[in-house]
């Protein structure tokens, strides 16, 4: 069943160099072939997990009108079964916290995952764009974060305005899809679909499907205030549950040397998603995060020295379900999210080089210092995530005679510092662990 599914979503691929003329007159057809294997070693005894997922996406524009685009894409992920992902560990009792992304994390079950993802009309004017329906965006808190089988996508409307030196964009969302599910929810039902972590009490979380808010308004401000200075301004509201203001100026001191800052300032809205104390998603009055980042560009490549600080009077609290969190301090396969008093420390070297003649590799390696909270701090630390180092190689590579193939090589290592309790549930898929990914895409 897994084959015919595989055949049936890749059959244009095959039929696309046939079709080509037929195609272009009517549209463009576009998209992706990915097969994803995911493995993790943890601790000791601890379970270690392993993953193969293919499929991707496949996607259709076309242009109706001189300035109106439609377009539609089709998402899919089909598990081969390498392992059974139902399986807890024995320890903990729980199970995996990446592989099961690669699938329907809310039904892993079901082995062919499909999802119509998106589905717009665009209107373009010289220095305007409208767009109406399902589709990607890129902003700091809800993001594609492409690092599964399908992506996070969102439903709703979203303008955009470009001239010389000011880019301005607005959304209104009702409904997202997070990444890893099979389906469009609602702003509240999407809340809790991922972990859910502790509440200030210590015991479990339980805003999942208890939480209310009906959209979400975006704005965002690019200015380019002068040839060296520019400001990057977000606002995110989401009804009855939490406003987050983001502040991003950089300074180019010079053509090699970037100096940048962040500020990201959260406040409560309504009843943070409930009127019921326990139930409630967003139950603190307000959250701050600071950041700095210096970074060097020269022939040897990227090098950046990024700190963040969250403030100790109240978590950073955003929809994992949403997307990344995009700080300075990010690194693939963790958060700072659900975290106060939190510092981080990252240290990025990014390198482009030709290995062969017809190979050119992008290697990114990002080492962080991250120090929690106590891990057994409900109040600060909402996932009891211990102090860790963290390491990730990223490794694209670039064939010259194979353009359309992009394969990446991710590895990481977290390692815990300090004193641990002796509790596995402290370990388990969160430090002392190696991860990798071997991600083969092929974009036509």
């Amino acid at each position: 069943m897994r084959l015919i599914y595989l055949l049936i979503f890749c059959l244009p691929i095959f039929s696309k160099a046939q079709d080509s003329v037929a195609v272009k007159k009517k549209g463009t057809l576009s998209g992706q072939w990915r097969t994803y294997y995911m493995m993790t070693s943890n601790k000791g005894e601890l379970k270690d997990f392993h993953a193969l997922a293919t499929g991707g996406k496949i996607k259709y524009e076309y242009k109706l009108l001189k300035n109106l685009e439609l377009g539609v894409a089709l998402y899919n992920s089909t598990n081969i079964g390498l392992q059974d992902l139902k399986a807890p560990d024995a320890t903990t009792g729980r199970i995996s916290r990446y592989e099961e992304g690669l699938f329907d994390r809310l039904d892993l079950s079901n082995d062919a995952l499909f999802l119509l993802g998106e589905l717009y009309a665009k209107y373009h004017l010289a220095q305007h764009s409208f767009a109406l329906g399902r589709m990607k965006i890129n902003t700091p808190l809800i993001n594609p974060e492409d690092g599964r089988m399908i992506p996070t996508l969102v439903q709703g409307f979203w303008y955009n305005f470009n001239v010389e030196k000011t880019k301005f964009q607005l959304g209104v969302l009702n409904e997202i899809a997070p990444r890893s599910t099979g389906e469009f929810y609602g702003i509240g039902e999407s809340i809790g679909t991922y972990p859910v972590g502790r509440n200030k009490l210590g015991t479990a979380s339980r805003y999942a499907n208890n939480t209310a808010s009906d959209y979400i308004l975006l704005a965002n401000v690019d200015y380019k205030i002068t040839d060296k200075f520019k400001v990057n301004i977000w606002n995110q509201f989401v009804d009855n549950i939490s406003n987050s203001i983001y502040l991003k100026p950089s300074y180019s001191i010079s053509e090699s040397l970037m100096l940048e800052g962040e500020w990201l300032h959260q406040n409560k809205l309504g009843n943070g998603g409930s009127s019921v104390d326990s139930l409630r998603y967003y139950n603190q009055n307000s959250a701050d995060i600071v950041g700095l980042k210096i970074a060097h560009e020269s022939k040897a490549g990227l090098l950046s020295l990024a700190y963040n600080r969250i403030l100790p009077h109240g978590q950073f609290i955003s929809p994992r379900e949403w997307g990344r969190e995009d700080l300075f301090s990010f690194q693939k396969r963790e958060r700072s999210e659900g975290s106060a008093d939190n510092h981080a420390l990252v240290l990025n070297y990014k390198e482009d080089f030709a290995l062969l003649n017809d190979l050119n590799l992008i290697s990114i390696l990002s080492i962080g210092k991250h120090w929690k909270p106590d891990p057994t701090n409900a109040v600060l630390n909402k996932y009891a995530m211990p102090d860790y180092t963290h390491i990730n190689l990223d490794i694209f590579f670039n064939i010259k005679k194979l353009k359309r193939l992009r394969p990446e090589l991710l590895l990481t290592s977290k390692i815990g510092n300090g004193d641990i309790p002796d509790n596995p549930n402290l370990f388990f898929n969160k430090v002392d662990m190696f991860h990798l990914d071997v991600i083969l895409n092929y974009n036509f």
